[in-house]
């Protein structure tokens, strides 16, 4: 919402990563003590190559959005142990360590890392290398925790904003209100962001504003409007001031200034009067509404006349809440000022939606405000996705969703669940097996491309060996299903992606990052190639991702040199 009530305007501002806990010791202990019997083995010199990837689409969908690109490239950046780093090693890891292990590590930097990955924002599929990894097996293995981390709940977090604005449609404004849900400080802030990459128009984070320049949004709680009892407690505390010896000053807490006199005027009895005058054109033959709740309101009006945001469900929203608001919208109007609207934050949201709507529209037509009809219905109150789906089903009016506890946490599903596996070394393509097949890897270095169909719609991804000349326009393709040999289908691209870019190389970044706005339109522009099939709520259309035949023959050789004979006796 551009002009709900007290936003604050975002400043330009540099971008930077934003948790400086992101560092080498950030990490599992694991990787430490792999590292150091990598050193003991000889292995310093061997180069390896790591894929990042997800073997499922999360909420039961069938796309992610991949984000968190540019926290590892910050992460890339900064990487070194500091002086404490190895004093704190040096009394964790057992006595028998070796002090040039610890000399070892101290010296290490990213500059022989090479790091490709799809473009941040852009719509990805299970078993497609997100990022690619290439360097001494050491450094690169040391990477695995902290990159899976700064992947794993960005990704998360932007798919599941995606999937919001997807149920909410364009129209609908979405603010991210999570941040007092969120796991921590440090989830809050990442919430914010993701959640803004992935759609959402704002949040109430003050301090991701800040970071991220993202719209500040806010209200007033409850809390505000309990704190008020009755119309007397607008009156000027005289004593009080004089005994905090404050003399020169004397306020008035009825008063606003009158744009068009510019004369202050009391606007308590503006709004006493009106809400006297709209009782009956809203068919209420006495007065019901909460005297504290108007107080509130007034005060809140006073502060906030070009922001007038109320939240209306304290009391009762019919009763109570609607007509209080309506009396000091009304009375701002004849001050030449324009209230913003509406929130609610309990009830039946349909419902109420669209009786605050028929309000709005009664008092436009009985007092000839044609705006008054256009004003803004927040609401809030443990919203999901299927909430969403639910009340577009119920015609309702909201123009603006309020969403914390679901989406900070993605309560649906709580982890992505990327993996990062060694699929070359030293040249020699590795493979993992296992009986569940989904944990199967594919070996080697792999290029990734999509192929899009007449319509312009994304078709299939396709991943092939390094050395495989790229598929090409008008040329057919044949694309096989990774483990089932009979799934296989001929592609002839209208267009290719090649989705993966060189994004780190020789110790820095190789092309000028996106800002956080490009990002969140790369999402949106993204999730257009999609067919509405595979982005609907209800069984989704699966994704196909591929691999080339001479993919597919050597990941079947390889498994079978590797996979163990058994016997039967």
């Amino acid at each position: 919402m551009s002009n709900m009530e007290n936003a604050v305007e975002p400043q330009k501002r540099s971008r930077k990563t934003h948790n400086g806990i992101v560092q080498p010791l950030l990490t599992d202990l694991y990787q430490i003590t792999m590292a150091y019997a990598y050193w003991k083995s000889g292995k310093m010199n061997d180069v390896a190559v790591f894929d990042l990837f997800f073997r499922q689409n999360p909420f039961q969908g069938e796309f992610t959005i991949f984000a968190g690109l540019e926290e590892c490239l910050r992460f890339l950046e900064n990487f070194h142990y500091s002086d404490s780093d190895i004093e704190y090693l040096k009394a964790t890891l057992p006595k028998s360590t070796e002090e040039e292990f610890y000399v070892f590590l101290q010296s290490l930097t990213t500059e022989s890392v090479t790091l490709y990955a799809i473009e941040e924002g852009s719509v990805v599929f299970p078993r497609v290398p997100l990022i690619r990894v290439e360097g001494p097996l050491i450094i690169v293995q040391l990477l695995e925790t902290t990159f899976l981390t700064l992947v794993n709940f960005a990704s998360l977090m932007a798919t599941n904003a995606a999937r919001y604005r997807l149920a909410a449609g364009r129209r609908i404004k979405l603010l991210e209100f999570g941040l007092r849900r969120a796991q921590g400080p440090d989830g809050g802030l990442s919430a914010s962001k993701y959640a803004y990459i992935g759609g959402f128009d704002g949040t109430s984070n003050v301090l991701a504003g800040k970071m991220f320049n993202i719209p500040v949004k806010g209200t007033h709680a409850h809390a505000y409007i309990t704190s008020f009892n009755n119309l007397t407690e607008l009156q000027v505390k005289l004593a009080e001031r004089r005994f905090l010896n404050i003399y020169d000053i004397v306020m008035n807490e009825q008063m606003l200034l009158n744009r068009l006199t510019g004369q202050e005027e009391n606007l308590l009895d503006r709004c006493i009067e009106w809400r006297d005058k709209i009782l009956p054109v809203l068919n209420f033959s006495s007065n019901e509404a909460s005297d504290g709740e108007l107080a509130a309101l007034v005060s809140y009006a006073i502060a906030f006349p070009d922001g007038f945001m109320a939240l209306v469900d304290t009391y009762d929203v019919k009763r109570s809440g609607l007509i209080n608001f309506c009396a000091v919208a009304l009375a701002l109007s004849d001050l030449g000022y324009r209230a913003i609207g509406i929130r609610i934050d309990s009830g039946d949201l349909a419902y109420l939606s669209n009786k605050a709507h028929e309000v709005f529209q009664k008092v436009a037509n009985q007092f000839n405000i044609p705006w008054f009809s256009e004003l803004e219905i927040v609401a809030s109150n443990d919203i999901n996705e299927e909430t969403i789906l639910s009340l577009n089903e119920q015609n309702h009016k909201i123009d603006c969703f309020g969403i914390g506890t679901h989406l900070v946490t993605c309560q649906r599903q709580p982890a992505l669940g990327c993996v990062y596996k060694l699929v070359e070394i030293n040249g020699t393509p590795r493979i993992k097996l296992s009986h569940d097949v989904a944990k199967v890897t594919m070996p080697g270095c792999k290029s990734a491309y999509r192929l899009y169909g007449v319509e312009g719609h994304a078709l299939i991804d396709l991943l092939q060996r390094s050395d495989e000349d790229p598929p090409e326009v008008g040329h057919r393709v044949l694309c096989r299903h990774p483990f089932e040999e009979s799934k296989r289908v001929h592609v002839t691209p209208r267009r290719v992606e090649h989705l993966h870019k060189c994004y780190w190389k020789d110790g820095k970044t190789q092309c000028e990052l996106p800002t956080l706005d490009q990002v969140r339109q790369r999402v949106q522009t993204s999730l257009l190639t999609l067919r509405q099939d595979h982005k609907r709520n209800l069984n989704p259309t699966p994704y196909k991702v591929s691999v080339s035949d001479c993919l597919y023959n050597f990941i079947h050789d390889l498994w079978l040199q590797n996979a163990p004979i058994g016997e039967l006796s």
